[in-house]
C-alpha cells in the first residue's frame, strides 16, 4: 500500500485509557511512548507520564496513532476536529465494532439501510470521538 490514512487523535490526559479501550473493541494492542520516555519532558514533570505518542495497528487498512495534549500543544477540543469512518463489506466485523466502539457513548444514527444502498450508522464514543459505520452493500453482478 503506497499511501494510506491514518487519523490521529488528540486527548486531554486520557489517551492510554481511550487507546486500551480501542484495542479491545477492535481487536488490536496499543503501544506508548511517553514525554519522559522520548525525552521530551524530565522525569519530574508532571506531564511527564502522558502519551507522547502511542499507535493501534488493527490491520493493514486500521491504524490509529493516538497524543495526549499538553501546556503549549495545540488546544484539545474533544470530538470536534476528527471523524473516524470504518468502511469496507465485512458486516460481521463492522457490525462488532460499531456495537463496541458506541458502548457508553451516545448514538446519532442507529446502524441501518440507507438510501445509497450500504448500512450506516454515527455515534460519539465515551471519549468524545465521532464514528461513522459504512458496511458496502453486496455488489450487483
Amino acid at each position: 500500500m503506497p499511501a494510506a490514512l491514518h487519523p490521529y487523535l488528540n486527548f486531554d490526559g486520557n489517551a492510554r485509557e481511550a487507546f486500551e479501550f480501542y484495542g479491545q473493541a477492535l481487536g488490536g494492542i496499543p503501544q506508548f511512548a511517553t514525554f519522559g520516555e522520548f525525552g521530551a519532558l524530565p522525569a519530574d514533570d508532571p506531564n511527564a507520564d502522558k502519551v507522547m505518542h502511542g499507535s493501534l495497528e488493527v490491520t493493514d487498512l486500521i491504524r490509529l496513532y493516538v497524543s495526549d495534549v499538553i501546556e503549549g500543544m495545540v488546544p484539545y477540543t474533544p470530538g470536534t476536529n476528527v471523524t473516524l469512518s470504518l468502511m469496507g463489506d465485512d458486516e460481521t466485523l463492522l457490525r462488532s465494532a460499531y456495537q463496541k466502539l458506541s458502548e457508553g457513548g451516545e448514538i446519532a444514527m442507529p446502524l441501518e439501510k440507507q438510501m445509497w444502498g450500504d448500512v450506516y450508522g454515527s455515534f460519539t464514543d465515551r471519549f468524545g470521538i465521532v464514528w461513522q459505520v459504512n458496511i458496502s452493500a453486496p455488489a450487483q453482478g
